[in-house]
């Protein structure tokens, strides 16, 4: 019997990965674009882009699985055929053209649906607007499901504000947005939505609860992050059935009517930036892990690290003993750390910081993330330095180590001003 099930088991692995074939497409030009192909008799078949990461087994895993579940999936290779590295900036570099391709050449009767994560939304988002243009009675495209979308144009320097992507404005196709409850971007939601129905698109929304972005591919991933990767194929077949109820003929904008130029996007230096014109710190009111309220303004006349952090955060706990070393060598000095905590229960703050990292500057609980949307927090962790007279001086996002001599400079000429 044993050897029986094993035997049909071998049977099913084998039959998945034979349903893995590389396949090309040939444009007029000659350029040939690569793809992975997993075939299937169901009615529904899926461009899957892969994010600035590249081309990830997970997700050519899960396109088995969906193959399996009668989806056919196309899951290219556009780093290849363009002859990129595997960056953010070569995912913004990928020709519309080759997008509107892959797409005519999947029309053949069947309901289409794109899937894109992070950076990946930008060469979809045009190339498929591109179709809609030139292809306006079709109605082959049901929608795209977007997976941890990034639709901001960079991550901005701490306090400012982002700049969203003009594409995701000219956008008029029903999406699906799976959004990572332990991101930043989770918070950016209420710009991000209205910004896509402003261009017609009907948005469904769904938050992954106890997961962080690039869940189903990290290498750090813990026990809820495998469990709900291995949920996703279903999730994904979930979401397309509830943009298949939506009319998919739609009217766009011609091209000159919206702004191409994304801003190309570079690597910033990771150093601290100064806030030459000084602007007021936003409010800062809230509670810290014994239920007292700590306000920013009890701090007058002294400068104050302002971190803003989460347990789930990597770079987040890399940080904390150097912020409480930094702390330990200012002692006796007008000095204050007020670590702020995105949306994590009591108990799971405490619990980490007694079994993980020792600290005892002020930590204080933002349950619904109003002051990172006030602080205009991108990224975690992000840090700000306040002056004696209340005004922002310094801003990073990223971790560092906080007790160099760099950082304890800046401290010092901030306390003697």
């Amino acid at each position: 019997m044993k050897k029986y099930i094993c035997f049909v088991l071998l049977l099913c692995i084998s039959s998945l990965i034979q349903a893995e074939t590389k396949q090309t497409i040939e444009l007029v030009d000659g350029t040939e674009i690569s793809y992975y192909h997993y075939p299937a008799k169901g009615k529904q078949l899926y461009i899957w882009l892969a994010p600035e990461a590249g081309l990830q087994q997970s997700e050519r895993d899960i396109a088995k699985q969906l193959a399996a579940k009668g989806v056919e999936v196309w899951y290219p290779d556009l780093f290849e055929t363009n002859f990129l590295p595997i960056a953010a900036s070569s995912v913004e570099r990928f020709p519309v053209e080759q997008i509107k391709a892959l797409i005519a050449s999947a029309n053949k009767g069947k309901d289409i649906y794109l899937i894109t994560s992070g950076r990946g939304v930008v060469p979809m988002l045009k190339g498929l607007r591109q179709w809609q243009i030139e292809m306006p009675a079709s109605t082959a495209i049901k929608g795209v499901i977007l997976l941890s979308a990034k639709f901001f144009v960079e991550t901005p320097e701490p306090g400012q504000a982002g700049k969203l992507l003009p594409i995701v404005r000219a956008t008029n196709i029903p999406v699906y947005l799976f959004q990572p409850a332990q991101s930043p971007w989770r918070w950016k939601l209420d710009e991000t939505i209205p910004a896509l129905q402003q261009g017609g698109s009907e948005v469904f929304l769904q938050i992954l609860n106890n997961v962080r972005d690039r869940f189903y591919y990290r290498p750090d991933a813990v026990a809820t992050e495998y469990q709900l990767a291995g949920e996703l194929p279903r999730l994904i077949i979930r979401a397309a059935n509830v943009l298949a109820s939506l009319s998919a003929r739609r009217t766009v904008a011609k091209l000159n009517e919206v702004s191409t130029a994304e801003s190309a996007r570079s690597k910033k230096a990771r150093k601290l930036t100064a806030y030459l014109d000084r602007p007021a710190t936003a409010e800062l009111q809230l509670k810290d892990l014994n239920g007292n309220s700590v306000n920013l303004n009890d701090f007058k006349d002294q400068v104050v690290m302002v971190n803003f952090w989460a347990s789930w955060c990597p770079p987040c706990v890399y940080e904390m003993p150097s912020m409480q070393r930094l702390k330990e060598s200012m002692k006796g000095k007008p000095f204050q750390i007020i670590a702020v905590n995105m949306a994590e229960e009591r108990s799971t703050i405490e619990k980490f910081l007694k079994e993980n990292v020792k600290v005892d500057f002020t930590i204080l609980l933002d349950s619904n993330g109003k002051a990172l949307k006030r602080w205009k927090v991108f990224a975690f962790p992000t840090t700000y330095f306040v002056g004696k007279q209340g005004r922002l001086r310094y801003g990073f996002f990223g971790g560092r180590e906080w007790d160099k001599p760099d950082v304890q400079h800046v401290i010092e000429k901030l306390i003697n001003e």
